[in-house]
């Protein structure tokens, strides 16, 4: 589909509005959804976990990388991690789209499909926004999520002697988008894992009902999120570089491109696996593994040994 001729111009911000809603569905927690001033969403908890995320193109995406419902994926998952990783259940997105007068109605309705369809996968649903032009490609969303009655997972909670967990997989995306800035499309594995994370969303919840002291989404860099939990618990971290298994395919690209694997892996972004401590008698839900441990101290140590170089991503270096 063409990105050119007449973009939006000739059909206008409630033309394109229309188009765009006239594409999404809703679930039973959208009492009233885009068309007013403002959408109603049930919050039977009476609490409400909100979450904010901007993509700007050029520093978040390219669109010779990934495709409109790529970028909707991600731009979904970038936010609906968030509320998983409080342990609650997203019920909601808000979305706010700037874009250039000149890009293609299509563009944005297909970004809609992207967006509705990562927000299905958790039952949430697309119930609103705004839009406006634009000469930077900017994408903002806000998450909406539900707690069930439990108590948030923050990352203030971990006590020394707590166990380290992971669920999901980190460095993936990562080595996908060094992949694709060295001018290559393979392995396919990497680069799909750069376009659309896969998000291990029920782990949040689970974590919480298991007892988790602390959890964050770690899509800046394990390392590097992992930094803010030592912080917030007045604790250290410790990871077992041993507890990472580098996949063939990440292996073989890292050799060619001459990376260590696990720099991707220990602080690589984008994959927004989820990463929680727990007391060391709980039972690890399925889909969590034990990666470090939790300690008396400060900072994040690999093998009880500081980390040379950068520990993640920095949105303004």
């Amino acid at each position: 589909m063409s990105e050119r001729g007449n973009g939006v111009v000739g059909l206008g911000e409630f033309g394109l509005i229309d188009r765009v809603t006239a594409r999404l569905s809703y679930g039973p927690t959208v009492l009233l959804g885009p068309g007013d001033d403002a959408a109603v969403v049930a919050a039977a908890d009476a609490r409400v976990v909100a979450s904010t995320d901007v993509l700007v193109e050029g520093r978040h995406f390219r669109r010779d990388w990934s495709g409109a419902q790529d970028i909707g994926h991600r731009a979904a998952a970038a936010n609906l991690a968030d509320i998983a990783a409080m342990g609650a259940r997203p019920t909601a997105l808000l979305v706010a789209l700037c874009m250039p007068p000149e890009l293609s109605p299509g563009w944005a309705e297909e970004l809609a499909d992207g967006l509705a369809a990562e927000a299905a996968i958790v039952g949430a649903s697309v119930v609103g926004g705004d839009m406006s032009a634009s000469p930077t490609l900017t994408i903002a969303v806000t998450a909406l999520g539900d707690l069930g009655g439990q108590a948030p997972v923050t990352r203030a909670g971990a006590q020394p002697g707590d166990v380290l967990a992971l669920a999901g997989r980190t460095g993936y995306a990562a080595a996908g988008l060094t992949v694709l800035s060295r001018g290559f499309r393979t392995p396919r594995l990497l680069v799909e894992a750069y376009r659309r994370p896969e998000v291990p969303y029920p782990a949040g919840p689970a974590a919480a009902a298991a007892g988790a002291t602390a959890m964050i989404d770690a899509s800046d860099g394990l390392l590097a999120d992992l930094g803010h939990v030592a912080q917030a618990s007045g604790v250290a971290v410790d990871v077992r570089r041993d507890a990472f298994a580098v996949p063939r395919q990440m292996r073989d690209a890292a050799q060619a491109l001459g990376v260590d694997p696990y720099t991707w892996l220990l602080t690589g972004g984008d994959d927004h696996a989820l990463a929680a401590t727990f007391p060391p008698t709980a039972v690890l839900p399925a889909g969590w593994q034990p990666i470090g441990a939790v300690t008396a101290g400060s900072g994040v140590t690999v093998d009880q040994r500081q980390w040379e170089g950068s520990a993640g991503w920095d949105h303004f270096r």
